[in-house]
């Protein structure tokens, strides 16, 4: 104590935290990939082609040194959640995870998604969420001032998913357009393959969707698709399209969207990717899932060069980075 006042313990006027880069992405909710043009996808893609070499070069950087974000999974997650971990670390970070025994929390007495995020707002510089319910991001996002990036919301989106889908497809084939794409598997409530069409309907794409007829694409998503006169037609059965697919992207059928458990036994099983699927398909092309697999694709595939899944696993960390980076101002 010097002359009855307290001694400081920081110069505060030598502490500044502000913005390197303060482009569209500053400060900016990643709720839906309807808010991204091809130039937002190319400097986010060009950005994690700078993440991935950093983190084979150096493994971590000091970018996000003093930033810290929420990672609130009211769902059960491994990847997504993991890999935005991981992301941030790398990048120098500190992470709230709230990902397990999330209903031993005070949501379990009662407190709502609104005030659960306005107090983590007060702990962190940005949230990433995943929520049950359609919109719930959307919702968060109009009371909370720190950005908050959409770690799905239910039946309904998965934006970051969907960028590390496109940015797979671009790294391992070096194009977007031109190619013929099948998606296969729970298109009905498969929010990855919502979110993965919606981005492709900014490029010249042939669109080739499998599924039994009680997960076929929602009806408004075909609708757009044709309005926007994209090259797109349905089928029951991969074998109908295999031959001519540049890249099969395979959902699981996800039990845990079925009111009625008997539907889902109909239909469990339904697809079966082995190898001699495989000797149908074209030399190059890739097998693509956002995981996790419960059957649909064979392990002894893993093997066969074609399968990306792993390396789109891996992708998902340079994109994520990217975005935490971007939205933070830093990237």
């Amino acid at each position: 104590m010097e002359n009855g006042n307290y001694t400081p313990l920081f110069n505060l006027d030598s502490f500044e935290r502000k913005p390197r880069f303060t482009n569209g992405f500053f400060q900016r909710d990643v709720l839906s990939v309807d808010q991204f043009s091809k130039d937002d996808l190319d400097y986010i893609f060009a950005r994690a082609d700078e993440m991935q070499a950093m983190s084979r070069k150096w493994g971590t950087c000091d970018l996000l040194k003093g930033y810290t974000l929420a990672c609130v999974f009211y769902e059960p997650s491994t990847r997504t959640s993991s890999s935005f971990i991981a992301a941030m670390e790398r990048l120098g970070g500190k992470v709230i995870p709230i990902t397990e025994g999330i209903q031993y929390s005070s949501v379990s007495k009662g407190e709502s998604l609104i005030d659960s995020m306005i107090t983590l707002e007060q702990y962190c510089d940005v949230i990433v969420l995943r929520h049950p319910e359609i919109g719930s991001s959307s919702t968060a996002a109009k009371y909370v001032k720190v950005p908050i990036i959409n770690a799905g919301d239910g039946a309904g989106e998965h934006p970051t998913q969907a960028l590390l889908d496109l940015y797979t497809i671009k790294s391992e084939l070096g194009t977007i357009d031109g190619l013929r794409i099948s998606m296969a598997g729970d298109l009905r409530y498969g929010r990855t393959v919502h979110s993965l069409t919606k981005l492709l309907t900014k490029y010249d794409v042939s669109l080739r969707y499998v599924s039994p007829d009680t997960l076929r694409l929602p009806l408004e998503l075909m609708n757009t698709l044709i309005d926007k006169k994209m090259d797109v037609r349905e089928f029951s059965r991969v074998e109908e399209v295999i031959e001519n697919t540049d890249v099969l992207y395979v959902t699981r059928i996800q039990k845990e969207r079925f009111t009625d458990l008997a539907q889902y036994d109909e239909v469990k099983g339904y697809f079966n990717i082995d190898a001699e699927l495989m000797q149908k398909a074209k030399e190059k092309m890739i097998v693509m899932h956002p995981l996790p697999r419960v059957g649909e694709i064979a392990y002894a595939i893993d093997k066969d060069p074609r399968a990306a899944y792993f390396r789109q696993v891996q992708n998902g960390l340079y994109i994520r980075m990217a975005l935490l980076a971007a939205v933070l101002g830093q990237a």
